[in-house]
């Protein structure tokens, strides 16, 4: 009966080291809602089972159940499962500010969502910029989620780069200039008809790591699409894939008037890493006219990012001579 006991103890005592070891703090007791809090909407959280249920309702705005406290450079884990047709998502270092269209929640969203769009796994700007990541540029992860089946995200925010797997495969790649601290909430999406009240959402093994993250990243085994949402920097990815900046977002440097030998002196300006042709009365290269790269290139990939005001036209012409 010694001999028994004395093993049962050194099996429990491994368990309790091996927990230590890698750091990581339930965010879910699996018995009530300690540490978490309802915002903005009306729909239903219950604990059930040792899971978190959400419970659609009609009439009800998107409704979130945050941490009371924030994080900003983390690993998250999290199994979900969801009724079919049903819309939810998991926020990262998101806000609830006053000043803020009312309180409403906002950040980055880690999609879950069982449409047959099938952008599960993507990263959507909450109540801000829109779409930061979604899976028609990945469509290969799109079979990663399983419809009405248990479903682990395993989601990494560290730095500027946010990365999320489903069941072990990869769906974003995100590298966004805006880096914040915030809580995490999980959400019950608004519905539209009768026919979803009551649909449900479940969530349980909710866990977060906040140290010795880079260590122990997710190796890419297959590398995906990174967008990336820095102003006028490449990320460490780019560089090693050859990306080079043609525009320093500051000066002039490497460009010059199309038929003169220095960049044009009026109609065009730089404010805020932005670089602006000025409006010149629906006159084709009136003002400063067209810049063309001091630099000459034959094979290439070539990206920007642009907008224009109604009624401009613009373009990007290549192998000029």
């Amino acid at each position: 009966m010694r001999k028994l006991i004395a093993i049962i103890f050194v099996i429990l005592t491994c368990v309790t080291i091996k927990a230590g070891e890698k750091g990581w703090t339930n965010l879910f007791n699996g018995k009530n809602l300690d540490g978490w809090k309802v915002l903005n909407g009306t729909a239903e959280f219950k604990v059930e089972n040792g899971c978190i249920v959400g419970l659609g309702r009609q009439n009800s705005p998107n409704t979130f159940l945050a941490t009371t406290n924030n994080y900003e450079n983390f690993s998250l884990e999290f199994e979900v499962k969801m009724d079919t047709g049903f819309n939810s998502g998991v926020q990262i270092r998101s806000s609830s500010d006053p000043g803020y269209k009312d309180g409403v929640v906002h950040g980055c969203q880690v999609e879950v969502d069982g449409s047959p769009r099938a952008w599960s796994g993507g990263i959507y700007d909450e109540q801000g910029r829109g779409w930061l990541y979604n899976l028609e540029c990945n469509p290969m992860a799109k079979a990663a989620y399983k419809n009405g089946g248990w479903n682990k995200y395993h989601v990494e925010a560290i730095g500027n780069n946010i990365r999320v797997w489903i069941n072990g495969t990869q769906t974003a790649d995100l590298v966004d200039e805006t880096v914040t601290t915030g809580f995490i909430a999980l959400q019950v999406h608004a519905i539209d008809s009768d026919s979803k009240t009551g649909k449900s959402v479940w969530f349980k093994d909710i866990r977060i790591k906040t140290s010795n993250l880079e260590k122990e990243k997710h190796l890419e085994l297959n590398k995906i699409p990174q967008i990336s949402f820095l102003k006028n920097t490449l990320t460490e990815r780019e560089k090693k894939e050859g990306w080079k900046l043609l525009w320093d977002g500051k000066t002039t440097d490497g460009w010059r008037g199309a038929k003169i030998d220095r960049f044009p002196e009026k109609g065009w300006h730089i404010e805020d890493g932005i670089l602006t042709v000025e409006k010149s009365g629906g006159y084709e290269s009136r003002n400063g006219g067209d810049i063309v790269t001091v630099k000459k290139y034959k094979d290439f990939e070539l990206e920007a990012d642009f907008q224009y005001t109604n009624g401009a036209n613009s373009g990007i012409k290549y192998f000029v001579d």
